[in-house]
């Protein structure tokens, strides 16, 4: 009897979080027509790239042990850069690979206050977060910035990150959304890294034990800072698709996006202690926000509610990892 006990909570250990999302959408789709169609849930993937490729980077800066709260302030900054370029005649195909190196830097100084300033990774990010969001502020006077198709000459680089599709030639109705491919690329990626490679091994080593890791020969600080790097490059990333798609540049915008990245992280079975997850508990969790947001909007629930119900989700994952 022990056993099977032990067997079925291992089997939920392993799969729960997925369960979870198929029973939320058969729910989702009894009770709303509108939500089981493919439209929407084209609709719902695309929305889900933005968090999704933050949540991979923050996944990464979990697994290390840490936390990155900057990763909002990361989106918006990095979004303002290349906005601004394209908007004072800069060609896209410089502005987008300069923002991505921003989002990079940006995550590097918060990686440096981790290893060298010997801070916690709660106030070091927290300290980047508020910096981060003062500079953009700065940047555009607190304006939006408009028109960045028009200003980047109608670039179709610009243009397909966030609003283009892939369309098949066996099947030219069916398009697949640029961001929905550019999410699995990473997911893939991501995926391989963490599973096949050194770096990967060595990333779970930093997180479940540092000072061991250390003795074996793991350099811990760099280990932690490329995972910092790598959350600022996706969040970066995030941030060009989302002004691609609205056609412009807030310094509010990504306001509130470390919440859900690290939401759906722990919805994915990542320890918040380090050491122990996997990519694709990311992704079910990032599927699961997608989902509960979307389908509490077709439903009509205001956005208070949908606060509280984010927030009840967050605390029985939390309380799931702890049980575990």
């Amino acid at each position: 009897m022990k056993k099977e006990n032990k067997n079925i909570g291992a089997f939920l250990s392993e799969y729960g979080v997925f369960i979870a999302l198929a029973i939320l959408v058969v729910i989702i789709s009894a009770i709303s027509p509108e939500f089981r169609q493919p439209g929407n849930f084209l609709n719902l993937l695309r929305q889900a790239s933005f968090n999704g490729l933050i949540a991979f980077g923050m996944t990464c800066v979990i697994l290390s042990g840490g936390i990155d709260l900057s990763v909002g302030s990361t989106f918006a900054l990095s979004a303002i850069v290349c906005a601004e370029m394209i908007g004072h005649g800069v060609p896209v195909i410089v502005a987008v690979p300069v923002a991505l190196l921003v989002g990079v830097a940006l995550g590097l100084i918060s990686g440096l206050l981790v290893t060298k300033g010997r801070l916690q990774p709660f106030i070091a990010t927290l300290i980047t977060m508020t910096a981060y969001r003062g500079l953009a502020m700065i940047l555009t006077d607190g304006k939006p910035i408009s028109r960045l198709a028009e200003s980047s000459g109608d670039s179709l680089l610009f243009k397909a990150m966030g609003k283009g599709n892939f369309i098949f030639t066996f099947a030219p109705d069916f398009k697949i959304p640029i961001p929905i491919i550019i999410l699995v690329v990473v997911f893939a990626i991501m995926y391989f890294v963490l599973k096949h490679t050194v770096f990967g091994r060595r990333l779970y080593a930093t997180g479940s034990n540092a000072k061991c890791a250390a003795l074996t020969g793991v350099n811990i600080n760099r280990v932690k800072m490329s995972v910092y790097a790598v959350s600022g490059f996706l969040s970066a990333l995030a941030g060009l698709i989302m002004i691609s798609r609205v056609d412009s540049a807030q310094p509010i915008m990504g306001s509130g996006y470390e919440l859900d990245a690290i939401a759906a992280v722990a919805l994915g079975g990542t320890s918040m202690n380090g050491g122990r997850g996997r990519i694709a508990g990311t992704i079910a969790g990032v599927l699961i926000i997608a989902v509960l947001n979307n389908g509490l909007n077709i439903l009509g629930v205001t956005s208070y509610y949908q606060s509280v119900v984010k927030a009840l989700v967050i605390l029985v994952a939390v309380l799931s990892d702890r049980k575990r």
